[in-house]
């Protein structure tokens, strides 16, 4: 096989915006077939996408997978895990978009289904090819920081009236609210930089009349390592947050705003353009110590990076672009972090 033949199980937000147009732009996938039960949805599906197979339903997808070399699960949290399985169990390799799972013991046993089938699978933690993680990622592993003490990670906005959508009207169990949503990419990122976390504390809240699950949300995560992680992500933020404040031994970053990958996806713009990902320098965080400080070059974002290592982990033997075994390791923490709301205290996790 030289090319793969994808089909995306879900065609809203995430199937239409973000996972379609990536793999569109990899040269060694097409966006084969789409799963939706909306006509408009269809009829934009088959725009975009010359030749597209579309299924009203999942079970129309799994009685006909012929030519299907990948599955991408775009669909509501609490439905990941039973569509993940039924396509490792039909040996096609998966990527899952997050939150992997809505507890521990679902992600758990995607991760076995996929080891004893041989297939491939990763979670699409896409912000992870954020331009300005990625340059804070640099900064900690080349030590211009010293060693890390602090690090802070906000994703905040200012929406005083709900949608009324399923992330704010659908239960905790269903995997709605914050927590699973922004928490999903924050908890993540601190994972990927300090590694385990030793103990977890949590403040949930819901803000808004009508919200059924949380709206606005504090993690304190102390690292193994001694790296304490503080995250916020929060739908009332009158006034928002430095995007990251990474604060070191010997320097610290500070960085606002959000990458500018999302919002172009937003606006139909192609992945495959020569400046994608790029930020002006205008909005370049700041890099140093008091009161010598200077604005430092912020990465590009390669948010295509991810199906193109996915090609390459199910085409060549690569590795998957983002271990499912993380994705369980942020799950735990999220569940940590529900458990210490309840309690106001602090809940070990080793």
């Amino acid at each position: 096989m030289s090319s793969l033949e994808v089909a995306i199980v879900g065609y809203g937000l995430a199937g239409a915006v973000f996972h379609a147009p990536l793999i569109a732009a990899e040269p060694r996938m097409r966006v084969a077939a789409v799963v939706t039960g909306s006509a408009e949805r269809a009829e934009r599906a088959r725009r975009a996408h010359d030749g597209v197979r579309v299924f009203p339903d999942a079970d129309a997808l799994f009685e006909d997978l012929r030519g299907i070399g990948l599955v991408v699960v775009a669909t509501p949290n609490h439905t990941h895990a039973p569509l993940a399985a039924r396509a490792l169990d039909a040996g096609i390799p998966t990527v899952v978009d997050k939150p992997f799972a809505v507890t521990v013991g679902e992600a758990e046993e995607l991760v076995t289904r996929a080891d004893r089938a041989g297939v491939a699978m990763s979670v699409f933690q896409n912000r992870r090819w954020d331009g300005d993680f990625r340059t804070v990622r640099a900064l900690v592993e080349d030590g211009t920081l010293g060693a890390v003490r602090r690090f802070e990670s906000r994703f905040e906005r200012w929406r005083p009236v709900p949608k009324g959508g399923w992330r704010e009207i659908g239960s905790a169990a269903e995997g709605a609210g914050l927590l699973f949503d922004l928490g999903s990419h924050l908890v993540d990122q601190a994972l990927t930089l300090f590694g385990p976390v030793r103990s977890v504390y949590g403040e949930l809240d819901r803000r808004r009349p009508g919200i059924q699950t949380d709206d606005d949300v504090f993690l304190a995560l102390t690292h193994e390592n001694g790296v304490r992680s503080h995250l916020w992500m929060s739908a009332v933020t009158p006034q928002l947050g430095p995007r990251f404040r990474v604060l070191g031994a010997d320097a610290g970053y500070l960085t606002y705003g959000l990458d500018p990958q999302e919002e172009a996806l937003r606006a139909g713009r192609d992945p495959g353009e020569d400046d994608w990902g790029t930020v002006d320098s205008e909005r370049w965080g700041l890099l140093g110590a008091e009161p010598d400080l200077s604005p430092h070059p912020t990465l590009a974002g390669d948010y295509p990076a991810f199906y193109a290592e996915m090609a390459a982990a199910i085409l060549d033997g690569a590795p998957v672009p983002v271990d499912p075994r993380d994705a369980v390791a942020a799950l735990r923490v999220l569940e940590a972090a529900r458990r210490s709301s309840g309690s106001g205290t602090p809940v070990p996790l080793t």
